[in-house]
């Protein structure tokens, strides 16, 4: 691998300080520290209120429409969503709901989520498989789900959700290693051009 990967995390947490966002970075870092990435991360907290009033892709701003690009263009994507009501944020949804629908094609995508206990945990394999699964994304084999209990100070503090994400990390690894930069998103350019 010549060149570093591009690697856009999306933290769907709405405010700060967030869980989900401590949970991106250090999926972030832990795949950064095993691979040779240029990472962006895109905090749907910080894109939430522009994108609230928007149908199409056509009315969102341009801050906006560069974040849009920077997922669509993405070599990797790490996904991450806090729980509400047993799915990921509507707003979480809507923003995917304006990326191109063949521009994820192959590319891909470590799942994350938090939550208030374990007992939302499916929401990974329910929830975000089946909306990555549309793009034809490769979602990777472990998702990482925390609960509350697992942070201190929306810090992580869990043994085992530090173990949970080097295990993540390490099943993705040789499957982002077979994506050169060079091969991926044909389709994106395509679409771009």
């Amino acid at each position: 691998m010549s060149k570093p990967l591009k690697v856009v995390a999306v933290s769907g947490n709405l405010k700060r300080p967030s869980r989900t966002l401590t949970l991106t970075e250090a999926l972030l870092a832990a795949l950064g520290a095993v691979l040779p990435i240029e990472a962006q991360i895109v905090e749907l907290g910080e894109i939430g209120w522009q994108l609230s009033g928007t149908a199409t892709r056509a009315d969102v701003p341009a801050a906006v429409e560069q974040q849009i690009r920077a997922i669509e263009a993405a070599d990797v994507l790490i996904v991450a969503s806090p729980v509400y009501r047993a799915s990921y944020a509507g707003l979480f949804k809507h923003l995917f709901d304006l990326v191109h629908h063949e521009a994820l094609i192959d590319v891909p995508v470590l799942l994350a989520a938090t939550g208030g206990s374990e007992r939302h945990a499916l929401v990974i394999d329910h929830q975000l498989r089946p909306l990555f699964s549309f793009f034809q994304a490769r979602t990777l084999p472990i998702g990482v789900y925390a609960s509350e209990s697992d942070f201190r100070d929306y810090e992580i503090a869990s043994p085992a959700l530090r173990e949970r994400i080097a295990l993540a990390i390490d099943r993705a690894a040789p499957l982002v290693r077979a994506v050169a930069p060079s091969t991926t998103h044909s389709t994106a350019a395509s679409l771009a051009a």
